[in-house]
Formats: C-alpha cells, sequence, structure tokens
C-alpha cells in the first residue's frame, strides 16, 4: 500500500540516518542539534550535521527554515525538533 501512495518503505533503523543542517551562530540549531544528538544515541541512529551556509544548494533549499532535519534524505522537519515525533519516525 506505501507505494501507492508514494511513500517508500522504511528502513532498517541500523541503516537510517538523520541529517541536521544548520548554521553556526543559530540558536534554535544548537536546540535542534541537541534533541537530534540524544535521540540518535538512545535509537543507535546515525546522524551527520550539514552547514547551510557552505552548501549554495541547500541555502537555497532550506535559508528560511533552519534549522531542518532530514531522516533518510526527506525533510521531517523544521525550526523546532519534537523528540517523541522523531523517535516514531525512526521506529523506536
Amino acid at each position: 500500500m506505501g507505494a501507492m501512495f508514494g511513500r517508500k518503505k522504511k528502513a532498517d533503523a541500523g541503516a537510517r540516518t538523520v541529517t541536521l543542517i544548520g548554521r553556526p551562530g543559530c540558536h534554535l540549531c544548537d536546540d535542534a542539534r541537541a534533541v537530534v544528538e540524544a535521540v540518535c544515541a538512545e535509537t543507535g541512529v546515525s546522524w551527520e550535521e550539514k552547514d547551510i551556509t557552505r552548501d549554495e544548494g541547500l541555502y537555497r533549499a532550506y535559508w528560511e527554515q533552519i534549522p531542518v532535519v532530514l531522516v533518510d534524505g526527506e525533510q521531517h522537519t523544521f525550526w523546532r525538533v519534537d523528540a517523541d515525533r522523531l523517535r516514531r519516525e525512526l521506529g523506536a
């Protein structure tokens, strides 16, 4: 049924990746980093951080939304990260 609605089947939790897109000096990015780091440590999911000021494509796509959180390359949320919602997305 997932394919019918354009949704991908969720990958195995161990193979998932959370990406935080932010910039230096952003207090919302600092808050988001703390949530992402804690939830990923708890769930065993890997995460990475990308600096929007160093990537023109990310800058054009997300500047007004930072911080942005992607899960497996798809946008999960922006501005404020809800730990419970992220846990659910990661299958925890």
